[in-house]
């Protein structure tokens, strides 16, 4: 990197620094020490101890975020010791207390093999080995890590690598565009996850017997994500989400029955048996006072099955529903595996009355075709862009673009994987009209979204 570039990086980061109110009091790596020399890198707290008191957004912070700051193993690799000095100091204003250093690949290569990291957070612009040669290593050695990725290349770049990383199953928590800034860097840190938390239905390998008796105890269940108006913030409905309430390894994630239910071509009853309690949970919603409408997720062998019209109608006049009270998600690529029999199943429902949904809008190659092909009365974004569109100007745009066919088209749009409130503050600047994910509520039964919906509503 040149001279004149990192100077003015530099004078970015000091300006960066003032306006977070921190005055980093650096000290800098003398020649031939530990984290000068790249291939011998060292801890970094005992250089840079944390200040008794950072000021701005580090000063705001909860014990508990501060707590699990202080447990989290970082890896800084920056081969401009300014900008590696500032990034640790305020990695250590954050409550940081295991922060490792590197100047470049070769040398965070030698710290992750001896030690333990959760959060990397590098530059990419690197001597010897870059940034993305550096993420192809870990990525290959396939642990757990979160990433957080810095460049001063514009934002289609640090999209385009986060992509690559995210490939290699590589947490990434996000893009900072440089300077850093504390503010940027808390946002991120405060969506890490430990590996621990996450689900590990797909890490289990269940005998055929648990599931032929699963479907024959009906030990499927739904759980329920809300749907939230983003103008008003009033709860419409909320999404069925199948569960296996499994009696030895508790609830189950879909990653630990759908591809074996649909091997076994048995996908079809869990479709029917999660459609029937969701039908009936609705139904309590509805008598309970509680204007909702349910939705519900339509596998292929569902939509493709020529009496899927009356059996759904059957259904829901059994429980004491409205067709209007229901709506059925279609992913892109079951709308498009039996086009036939999908289009006249689907047509056919909307004629009775039923709300159709075209589910992970974007995800695929065909979803303006389906739009033209299919009456959906309802858009779903994916959440990928949804949970971008922030950080990554072409995220955003497609996030746009979506809300603007979905006006013109004179249908509902939800965006999906809804996390944090600068989200929910974006979706409502771009007038979307419904939201849901983890920043509302996880899925819960039917009987807590109802005591979930009334502490929300009072709290508003």
């Amino acid at each position: 990197m040149s001279g004149a570039r990192s100077e003015r990086q530099n004078a970015n980061s000091l300006a960066a620094a003032s306006a977070a109110g921190i005055k980093p009091k650096l000290v800098y790596p003398v020649p031939g020490s530990a984290v000068a020399a790249s291939d011998q890198p060292t801890e970094a707290v005992s250089q840079r101890p944390a200040p008794a008191s950072a000021p701005g957004a580090a000063a705001n912070r909860s014990d508990a975020i501060r707590m699990n700051t202080a447990d989290i193993r970082f890896l800084v690799i920056e081969d401009q010791d300014f900008q590696r000095a500032l990034l640790v100091h305020m990695l250590a204003g954050l409550g940081a207390k295991h922060i490792s250093e590197a100047v470049d690949g070769y040398a965070a290569l030698d710290i992750w093999k001896k030690r333990q990291i959760d959060v990397i957070i590098t530059d990419l612009d690197l001597p010897r080995m870059d940034g993305m040669e550096f993420i192809r290593h870990i990525g290959e050695e396939g642990l757990p890590v979160a990433m957080i990725l810095t460049t001063v290349h514009d934002r289609s770049l640090l999209a385009s690598v986060g992509a690559m990383a995210e490939a290699y199953g590589i947490s990434v928590l996000g893009t900072i565009a440089k300077p850093v800034t504390i503010q940027k860097l808390e946002a991120l840190l405060d969506l890490y996850q430990p590996p621990a938390s996450k689900d590990v239905s797909s890490s289990l390998l269940l005998p055929a017997e648990d599931f032929a008796e699963a479907l024959a105890g009906r030990q499927f269940e739904p759980l329920f994500q809300p749907k939230v108006d983003v103008a008003t913030g009033m709860v419409k409905g909320a999404e069925a989400l199948a569960r296996w309430f499994h009696p030895q390894h508790g609830m189950l994630g879909p990653h630990a029955f759908i591809s074996a239910l649909e091997t076994d071509q048995r996908i079809d009853e869990l479709t029917w048996m999660i459609f029937e309690k969701a039908a009936a949970a609705c139904r309590d919603w509805r008598a309970a006072g509680l204007d909702w409408t349910v939705s519900v997720n339509l596998s292929l062998a569902t939509i493709i099955n020529v009496g899927l019209a009356d059996r759904i109608g059957d259904i829901v006049q059994a429980v004491g529903l409205q067709p209007r009270n229901v709506i059925l998600e279609v992913t892109e690529t079951v709308a498009v595996s039996d086009m036939v029999r999908a289009l006249e199943n689907l047509a056919r429902l909307r004629i009775k009355g039923f709300g159709l949904s075209i589910d992970d809008y974007g995800k695929g190659y065909s979803s303006m075709q389906q739009l033209s092909r299919i009456p959906f009365t309802e858009l779903k974004i994916d959440q990928t862009f949804v949970m971008k569109a922030i950080e990554n100007e072409s995220c955003r745009v497609i996030l746009e673009s979506s809300l603007d066919i979905a006006r013109k088209l004179g249908i509902k749009a939800v965006a999906e994987g809804v996390e944090t409130h600068a989200q929910w503050e974006l979706l409502k600047t771009l007038r979307c009209d419904l939201a849901q994910g983890f920043y509302f509520a996880k899925p819960m039964s039917a009987e807590a979204i109802v005591e979930w919906a009334a502490k929300w509503t009072a709290d508003r």
